[in-house]
């Protein structure tokens, strides 16, 4: 078997184009759950408790830095080693959030989706020999 017909079957195969589908909306859908974080959610803690930025928190392991720099200030003084843990936490909270709104979604969806399975099906019709048992009795009863 050639290579260009081999990489012709594998690319064009089902499970392939079913990852790159999937690649393409979970890009969309990244986008949709930033915007929710950021615009939505975000705003509302910051009113609650204040904007969570944690990121110039910094501690100078070697060298001097001048009190209340900022951790970009701070990086450009040579022979300097900075310990930023502040930017970590920042994203660690971020991640906790986006986790939190995420686990609601799916928490959401999954109750929508019981629901659903739970609605009661309709009745299913009687069969053709059940109508003629009916009609058989329905006769009887008149007679």
């Amino acid at each position: 078997m050639g290579f260009v017909k081999e990489f012709k079957e594998f690319a064009v195969k089902g499970n392939v184009i079913d990852l790159a589908v999937g690649v393409i909306i979970g890009g969309a859908f990244g986008k949709i759950v930033d915007s929710v974080v950021n615009d939505l959610i975000m705003p509302l803690v910051a009113a609650i408790i204040g904007k969570p930025d944690f990121s110039n928190l910094y501690v100078v392991m070697k060298g001097t830095v001048p009190d209340g720099a900022a951790l970009a200030d701070a990086r450009k003084i040579p022979d300097t080693v900075i310990f930023a843990y502040g930017n970590f936490i920042t994203v660690a909270i971020n991640f906790i959030l986006l986790a939190l709104i995420i686990f609601m979604l799916i928490k959401g969806i999954n109750k929508m989706k019981r629901k659903q399975e739970e609605a009661p099906a309709a009745p299913a019709e009687p069969s053709s020999t059940d109508k003629l048992l009916m009609e058989i009795r329905d006769q009887l009863k008149k007679n």
